[in-house]
């Protein structure tokens, strides 16, 4: 997820007093295997409640996330969006949209839920034919003509504004720049920019169709697909090659300029940055292809087709992982508060989510550690092995506070829900640094060929999908030839820190002496977002 500058979304990093805090940040057939068990096993309750008669009033559903529990709707399952998106040239003025939904029924549906929120809908067609709506919480319901059988393929268009102005108690969606607009929608905002089935459990392809006025660039996750002129506007069009969960979805609009350089084997890498501040930003951009080669020995290849960031000029205090196009901070480069081998490992935390959380998504928001533990493992792994900041010590120091981060947010995975009106409230450092403490003690305890082999197995076979904790203690205990149930749930479960595999001297730091990991305090992400 995000990673913080001031404090970690995406990216707990622990930072040194002199550094400020900064929070950063499948085949069809096998996606809808996953997601078939995930209804069957996490959320049967949910489906039953969605497949109530039409008689019954119209409410918000969800699929029983235990952090989230509206988010995301049963009863079906997305293939595609296509979202256009009409710029007015005025980031304080609601957008004109159309989003286009592909889906497949897994269930006879009365009435389809979407989440949607912080816009109007003008019109509902379901399969080409008008459609009844209305809002039940968070939720746009959607009642067709005639029912939907199960098993039926169906396309759900809604009309509708898409609002960038700030809502009272709600966070994440469009942020607005100097500029323009871009998007920050973790944990769960992406509906308050379009309608969608907003859990990660849902991912699917994306088509983006832009249009905004002469002298704005559009940039969104995914390749180019072409650019058309009507008059003073200009539509530019992306689609994505992979599936991708909603609250990883990015659009870029603003007076920009976009670079491009190659990547290892050919990749193609792109940034967008404010047009007046190209030449000041390439010098970090340019690390770009370098930080690559480097994930690449560790886990394998990229697992997409392009990557690049976005250098916003917006405070936002984050960064954040958006697929293939990450969301920067303008300000997080160049600023003397913050040290070059510093910014870097915060630009390979948001890299390493593209594997760790982007192509490999959590199942559910309680398997979160699984994207910032290892994000974060890698953002230390190469502030060790680059600027000689020593990965034990940084352990170490995690180590010393763990039971503290645990008190305060939960076992690594089991966050503790939001509070109310914070619902990015679940990226503490109990799964930022908290979760890389489990992949150390994972690596002493097996060895490190077994966890480079791990590692690099992980993203192999769960590349495009969804996976949950069970899945990755289950090939833990595969890689290591032993049964490692018993290890990782202490780890991932317990109250308290177990001891550390090969140091027994490691032991809690008292509380009036707070622990500094290797010049950190807190998490890698500025501000990862959620």
């Amino acid at each position: 997820m995000p990673r913080s500058l001031h404090q970690p979304w995406c990216t707990p990093f622990p930072r040194s007093a002199a550094i400020p805090a900064v929070r950063r940040s499948p085949v069809p057939a096998a996606r809808t295997a996953l997601r078939r068990r995930l209804r069957t096993a996490v959320l049967a309750t949910a489906v039953s409640a969605a497949l109530l008669g039409a008689s019954a009033p119209p409410a918000p559903l969800g699929i029983g996330d235990r952090l989230y529990p509206y988010l995301g709707n049963p009863g079906y399952d997305v293939t595609s969006y296509d979202l256009a998106l009409t710029y007015p040239g005025d980031n304080s003025t609601p957008l004109r949209a159309v989003t286009t939904i592909d889906a497949r029924t897994t269930e006879a549906l009365e009435r389809v839920n979407l989440d949607f929120a912080h816009g109007t809908v003008d019109s509902v067609t379901v399969d080409g034919r008008p459609a009844s709506f209305t809002t039940a919480g968070e939720d746009l319901v959607v009642t067709p003509r005639t029912p939907l059988p199960a098993r039926h393929r169906t396309r759900i268009t809604v009309r509708h504004t898409s609002d960038p102005r700030d809502a009272k108690g709600r966070e994440g969606g469009w942020v607005r720049t100097e500029d323009g607009l871009a998007l920050a929608n973790q944990a769960d905002a992406a509906h308050t920019v379009f309608p969608c089935n907003d859990h990660p459990f849902d991912k699917a392809l994306f088509t983006f169709r832009i249009t905004v006025p002469q002298g704005y660039t559009a940039v969104a996750n995914g390749l180019p697909a072409g650019t058309t002129r009507s008059g003073a506007m200009r539509t530019w069009t992306y689609r994505t090659r992979h599936p991708m969960a909603t609250e990883l979805a990015q659009v870029s609009i603003g007076r920009s300029a976009v670079l491009h350089r190659p990547g290892p084997h050919g990749l193609s890498l792109r940034d967008v940055v404010p047009a007046g501040d190209r030449t000041t930003l390439e010098p970090w951009l340019a690390r770009t292809p370098g930080q690559i080669a480097w994930m690449e020995s560790k886990v394998g290849r990229y697992p997409f087709a392009t990557y690049g960031l976005v250098a916003a000029a917006a405070r936002t205090g984050f960064e954040l992982e958006t697929q293939t196009l990450s969301l920067f901070e303008k300000g997080l480069f160049g600023n003397p508060a913050y040290p070059a081998w510093y910014v870097e490992s915060v630009m390979v935390h948001e890299l390493a989510h593209q594997w760790f959380g982007d192509s490999v998504t959590p199942r559910t928001w309680s398997d979160l550690w699984l994207n910032e533990g290892h994000a974060t493992w890698y953002e230390a792994l190469y502030a060790d092995e680059k600027a000689h900041k020593p990965l034990e010590e940084r352990m170490r120091a995690a180590y010393g506070v763990s039971d503290r981060w645990r008190q305060d947010g939960g076992p690594p995975a089991l966050p503790k829900p939001p509070a109310p009106g914070k619902k990015v409230g679940i990226f503490r450092p109990n799964v930022y640094d908290g979760a890389a403490l489990v992949l150390y003690a994972l690596r002493q305890k097996i060895g490190r060929p077994a966890f480079e082999r791990l590692e690099r197995a992980w993203v192999r076979e769960h590349r495009d999908a969804t996976a949950g904790t069970a899945d990755f203690v289950r090939l833990a205990s595969t890689v290591a030839g032993r049964d490692l149930s018993g290890f990782l749930h202490d780890w991932l479960y317990g109250a308290k820190t177990p001891p550390m595999p090969g140091h027994p001297d490691w032991k809690q730091t008292p509380a009036e002496k707070p622990a500094t990991a290797a010049g950190h305090t807190g998490p890698t992400e500025r501000t990862s977002r959620p």
